[in-house]
């Protein structure tokens, strides 16, 4: 790949499903597998509409439902195909998949301090650290990007997977990652050249209708 070559990478938060949208808000983990709702369908559309003018080399989607039905969607108007990269799928969150967070401070008050006080050091309870999480796909980001030199391409993934990566591109420690939001649908833009990822734009979401922003 040449040095001087810019490549950029379009981070897509996935379509909203029921479990984001319920409310006491519960944990979706990689072992929820649900599919968009008509929320998130919208979404889709959005982010579909965003980019269907945008010269794209590939889309690549976590292998969960409401990630690639989401790329399928951007993926359509340019004829492409969706590959899954398994690195991007979302954080095993272990023990407290599909609970409230007023359940997990219930029945796991201690871990539950401490997953809260620092994300870095303590991972979701039987599951994954949001370091874990960094150091499956950041690596897989990396290499997608090196793989189409001097073009476009998106990439969508979950929640926790975006928090940790751009707080890792941002220089940020990994236990302030809970405190980027990330809305679904919403898009973050990576730029890579001369071997360095810069993460340019977090969490745009001007193309969503203001009643879909969840």
């Amino acid at each position: 790949m040449s040095g001087s070559e810019v490549t950029t990478l379009y981070l897509v938060r996935h379509g909203a499903t029921d479990a984001n949208l319920q409310r006491p808000y519960v944990l979706q983990g990689r072992g929820m597998d649900l599919p968009l709702n008509e929320t998130g369908r919208r979404q889709a559309e959005s982010v579909r509409k965003l980019f269907e003018r945008t010269t794209l080399a590939a889309v690549y989607s976590s292998p969960l439902h409401r990630a690639f039905d989401t790329a399928c969607a951007v993926a359509e108007p340019h004829r492409l195909d969706v590959a899954t990269i398994e690195a991007l799928i979302e954080a095993d969150v272990g023990k407290w998949e599909g609970l409230s967070w007023d359940k997990i401070r219930r029945d796991f008050p201690q871990e539950c301090d401490d997953f809260q006080r620092d994300q870095s050091r303590f991972p979701y309870l039987g599951g994954e650290s949001y370091p874990d999480v960094a150091r499956r796909a950041i690596p897989a980001l990396t290499d997608l990007m090196d793989r189409h030199p001097g073009r476009a391409i998106v990439a969508v993934a979950h929640n926790v997977v975006i928090r940790a990566c751009a707080a890792t591109y941002l220089g940020l420690p990994l236990t302030h990652a809970k405190d980027l939001n990330q809305n679904n649908g919403g898009v973050s833009v990576l730029r890579r050249e001369n071997g360095r990822t810069d993460l340019i734009t977090l969490n745009s979401i001007f193309h969503i209708e203001e009643d879909l922003r969840s």
